[in-house]
């Protein structure tokens, strides 16, 4: 007993420390550059974002200050337009170790069209995402009681409304605060942090200037909303610039620079950090809090199934030893022998639609795993804007075989005749409705002008990758899967199907299917919250090592809840286990889809349409993913479980 207690506890170590190294290691995005003084410090833009509409928007749509010969595009990846990013340069002027104050950027007079709409998005809260050197802009603002305070995901606010005056107010001055650092042997200096503080200042020149906005004079003239030599503070600020028809917006920002002896290689460590974001114990509770699910239901699982197994195995092949006539004298049988003959026998509604959503199930379940694997290694990390979503669309491409293997397997192993029909499904039916499901948001969001909506050429890309690549290898998949010989069962299936008793009120699949869902919705209840607060409130999310043992906990316990349900069905003599383990293990999505109504109420949304349709559109796909990958880990499961214990029992 203390030897296996000392196992335990050096098994329980080690993991720990797995998990908290694949959880720590990060691989940067770029090579570093050492910028020499003076030199220019490029600031570019992204696109605006706010939790409450989800529909992102181009920086230059509202009326901020425009560079010199128009705003370009910076290089992107597939993975960044998909996700709705749109990197652009900016009118900034920012130097290595070159600090200014209260620069003039531009002047704008609002037009009531262009007050209209920056006034609404400032209502709706939408904020800016400026980039230097690939780091995203933190923001730093000051609490109700006075104390400064640095956000690290979301960026900043491009204004505030005021609720009691229903007036909006724009940020038109910011200070741009940044961190150096100077390794040793090299001549120039790195940057390790960038922080903006934005503030609302309704601006005027001395001596009652008014500047036209287009001669350099007014770059020159002194303003008296600010103090020569010294950065902008709370205390200047006298008035706040309201947002009206023909109201002039002077745009102006200080820059400061700070040396800090943050390594490069370390500068995003404070962006992905539990401090600003979730205390790493939550994480550890919530692994704790999965781990106990699984061993209880281990516990459960083996208590139960093994023992009345054993019993069950035991009294059959005794019982099968008799004579007839001993048998007559013998109690009638009664159990999960009693469908021997028809437990193997295809379902009897949609059985290649069947094969197609567990061969789907399959695709997916292999690609989450290989996505979230290399992102808990480092190499998908934020630095790399959109690598996650390149590294889902290329797995899931390259495990287009796996599905098209499992279901041929399947499907011929269900006599099946219309193969061509059923591998052309599994290729088609997922993707399908994931592509056109994006194709009409994409179409709404082209209307509304957000960058969101991807350009024709990515579609036709994403489209090329579908059917050139992705289908092709299901057919590949499903050659070898046809080629391959029949799946054995142990018994022979009867011609005429067994009739099925009518189940008490708790042996009902129909019981049984909702409440198995709840279980395995318990044991990755903590880190779903986590995962949808950053997919939908622009948070970051690198945890992936706490993802990747919550994921397998997740399939470990769909496995094990779906293994002890069938038992029961069969017990109770239901010989039409097929579909019934699909949907017991599957029935987590259908709890995580309706959880997904419950958390809708923190977005605090729009009374806009769009935003609906975009969260509950977007949830339900990521929930039928959810219901493909455990209703296949769940059949599967069973599959092995059931050819298992009737192959160990003697058949007349």
């Amino acid at each position: 007993m203390t030897s296996l207690r000392s196992f335990l506890a050096r098994t329980s170590v080690l993991t720990m420390v797995v998990l908290r190294t694949c959880h720590g290691f990060y691989v940067p995005g770029v090579r570093p550059y050492e910028f020499a003084p003076g030199e220019e410090v490029p600031m570019k833009v992204n696109a605006l974002t706010s939790i409450h509409t989800q529909i992102p928007r181009d920086f230059y749509r509202l009326p901020f200050c425009r560079p010199a010969g128009g705003p370009k595009m910076a290089s992107e990846n597939l993975g960044e337009f998909l996700t709705g990013n749109k990197i652009q340069n900016s009118a900034y002027s920012i130097n290595m170790l070159r600090e200014v104050f209260c620069q003039v950027l531009c002047q704008v007079t609002l037009s009531k069209v262009e007050a209209q709409s920056l006034a609404t998005h400032i209502k709706y809260g939408y904020h800016n995402n400026w980039i230097i050197d690939n780091l995203p802009s933190a923001a730093v603002g000051t609490t109700a009681s006075g104390q400064r305070q640095t956000h690290y995901a979301g960026g900043f606010p491009i204004g505030f409304y005021d609720k009691d005056s229903k007036e909006a107010y724009v940020y038109n001055h910011v200070n741009i605060i940044l961190e150096y650092h100077n390794p040793e042997g090299k001549d120039g200096h790195r940057v390790v942090g960038f922080k903006v503080e934005p503030m609302s200042i309704a601006h005027s020149y001395s001596g009652g200037y008014t500047w036209d906005g287009e001669s350099s004079e007014g770059f020159t003239k002194p303003l008296s909303t600010c103090r020569a030599g010294q950065h902008m503070s709370n205390d200047f600020i006298s008035q706040n610039q309201r947002v009206a028809p023909d109201a002039t917006i002077i745009y102006t920002y200080d820059v400061t620079w700070e040396y800090s002896e943050t390594a490069w290689a370390s500068r995003w460590d404070v962006y992905l950090s539990e401090d600003h974001m979730v205390p790493a114990q939550v994480h550890w509770y919530s692994i704790t809090n999965s781990i106990m699910v699984v061993v209880f239901l281990s516990v459960l699982v083996v208590s139960i199934l093994v023992r009345n197994l054993r019993r069950d195995i035991a009294g059959y092949n005794a019982l099968a030893a008799l004579t007839d006539e001993e048998k007559e004298e013998e109690a009638d049988e009664s159990g999960w022998k009693l469908v021997h003959a028809d437990v193997f026998r295809p379902p009897s509604t949609f059985p290649m639609l069947f094969c197609v959503m567990v061969g789907s199930g399959s695709q997916i379940g292999l690609c989450a795993f290989f996505t979230i694997g290399l992102a808990a290694v480092g190499f998908l990390s934020p630095a790399r804007r959109g690598s996650l979503m390149t590294a889902i669309l290329v797995f899931y491409m390259l495990c287009g075989g796996l599905a098209g293997y499992v279901s041929a397997r399947l499907y011929k192993s269900f006599q099946g005749r219309q193969w061509q029909l059923c591998t052309l499904l599994t290729g088609t039916a997922f993707p399908g409705l994931c592509f056109f499901t994006f194709v009409f948001f994409n179409t709404i969001l082209a209307f509304f002008h957000s960058t969101a909506s991807v350009p024709f050429l990515d579609l036709v890309i994403v489209a090329a990758m579908w059917c050139c690549i992705s289908t092709p290898l299901v057919f590949m998949g499903a050659y070898f899967g046809y080629k391959e010989d029949y799946i054995t069962f142990p018994t022979v299936t009867s011609s005429i199907a067994r009739a099925i008793p009518e189940p008490s009120t708790f042996n009902k699949p129909i019981f049984s299917i909702c409440l198995a869902g709840m279980i395995p919705f318990g044991a990755a209840y903590v880190e779903l919250f986590f995962i949808m607060t950053s997919l939908w409130m622009d948070q970051f999310y690198y945890v992936f090592g706490f993802t990747l043992a919550v994921y397998i906990i997740l399939l470990i316990t769909c496995a094990e809840v779906t293994v002890l349900f069938c038992y029961y069905q069969l017990c109770a003599e239901n010989h039409r286990w097929w579909w019934f383990s699909f949907l017991t293990a599957g029935s987590t999505a259908f709890v995580t889809f309706f959880y997904s109504f419950v958390w809708f109420g923190s977005l605090e949304a729009s009374k806009m349409l769009i935003t609906y349709m975009l969260y509950f559109g977007y949830m339900f796909l990521i929930c039928t993913a959810i219901f493909l990958v455990t209703g296949s880990v769940g059949m599967l499961t069973c599959l092995w479980f059931i050819r298992k214990i009737f192959s160990t029992i003697k058949v007349d």
